[in-house]
């Protein structure tokens, strides 16, 4: 055994050793991508304001070449008030405008190509950070659990395949909930506030103009955006963990998930509770919630339903979730085949958060006939103190 023990060691010793190389490899290269992402937001940036400026130039070019066409229309017929030195003018004038209007509309195509151009090239360099960043944490994993006591992984090994699998599962389920939420912010607050500074640079420049109509319908706008930047950073709050759930407990915040479930997706939407209602730990009322998003987010991207419900059930020692859709179903054969693969797949990962609660799930489904998912959980402290301990 011991000699077993010192060959598992000198295993796990040169994959430590080349995983930490690979690390420092890796980190190098993300630092000359972040680098690079510097760089090239910086010359964004002045593209960007070129591109405004240029813009708003030829908007005044326009304006003043079709006056001197105007102009030049104007002294051509009337022979009687104009000299022929006047003509001669207007029409210097009318065609020095022409090209410089031609010349700074080539100016704003090439700015406009070369903003796309930087913009491509910023968000591709964006998405190999985050690559970098999913390696490095992953590698990050496997050498916390190398680096662990031999004696323990040993008995790991022998022992706790599977509770192993399932702790790795959730570490990992919890980077790409970072991830995720790191993505929700980049795409969409990120991007709202860059737009308000760009717009506020928009309003600023208008004062100039004196022309306050165009000033105040420009603020106007601005406050919209804001709006919508709030109501997209609540949306995310929301989603990391509804505030309701604290204050106010599991059947109120569901009730209100169905509501806006159904608000959003125009998919009807039906919420009903049996038995005496009560408080859970407050870990056991997250764990329930999620499954229930888990259940209704499956149903809108594989089922096409036009109808899910979601039914409640109080008992003495145990609560039952029943969410069930009239959507397109599917074979079971297909759960078995994806749990079996260890596949990403929505309905696995729903069974895994039910057995940590020490609960059941079943699935019921056929094709063309909907998809029933019923789900019972006992109330107990230990399925709190297990989630809490597991980071849910």
């Amino acid at each position: 055994m011991d000699l077993h023990v010192d060959q598992i060691d000198r295993v796990i010793q040169n994959a430590i050793s080349v995983m930490e190389d690979s690390k420092v490899q890796v980190f190098e290269i993300c630092e000359v991508a972040r680098r690079e992402l510097l760089t090239l937001n910086q010359e964004l940036e002045t593209v960007l304001r070129d591109t405004s400026e240029t813009i708003d130039k030829v908007d005044r070019l326009e304006r003043d070449y079709r006056l001197a066409r105007i102009r030049l229309t104007e002294v051509s017929r009337d022979f009687v008030r104009f000299s022929e030195q006047d003509i001669k003018s207007a029409y210097e004038k009318a065609t020095q405008l022409q090209l410089d209007l031609m010349v700074y509309r080539e100016k704003e195509n090439y700015l406009k190509a070369r903003r796309d151009e930087l913009q491509q090239r910023a968000k591709n360099v964006e998405l190999s950070i985050e690559r970098a960043d999913t390696i490095n944490l992953q590698m990050s994993v496997v050498l916390d659990y190398l680096s662990g006591d031999l004696t323990q992984v040993t008995r790991i090994l022998e022992s706790a395949k599977n509770r192993q699998m399932i702790g790795l599962k959730i570490i990992l389920a919890q980077e790409d909930e970072r991830k995720r939420i790191a993505r929700e912010i980049h795409d969409g607050p990120a991007q709202s506030l860059a737009n308000l500074v760009l717009r506020t640079e928009i309003a600023e420049r208008l004062l100039d103009t004196k022309d306050l109509e165009v000033v105040r319908s420009e603020l106007i706008d601005l406050k919209s955006q804001i709006r919508i930047g709030l109501e997209e950073i609540r949306k995310i709050i929301f989603n990391l963990r509804p505030m309701a759930l604290d204050d106010l407990g599991l059947v109120p915040t569901l009730r209100k998930f169905v509501q806006d479930f159904e608000e959003k997706t125009r998919i009807r939407a039906v919420f009903d509770t049996s038995g005496k209602e009560k408080r859970l730990p407050s870990a056991m009322e997250a764990a329930m919630f999620r499954l229930v998003q888990e259940g209704f987010n499956n149903a809108l991207k594989h089922a096409q339903p036009t109808f899910v419900s979601l039914e409640m059930i109080f008992l003495e020692n145990t609560i039952q979730l029943l969410i069930e859709d009239n959507g397109v179903g599917f074979s079971m054969d297909q759960i078995e085949a994806r749990a079996k693969s260890h596949a990403n797949f929505g309905l696995i990962g729903m069974k895994e958060r039910v057995e940590l609660l020490q609960g059941k799930i079943d699935f019921d489904s056929k094709i063309g006939q909907g998809t029933q998912i019923r789900i019972n959980v006992p109330i107990k402290a230990e399925s709190g103190k297990e989630l809490i301990a597991h980071g849910e």
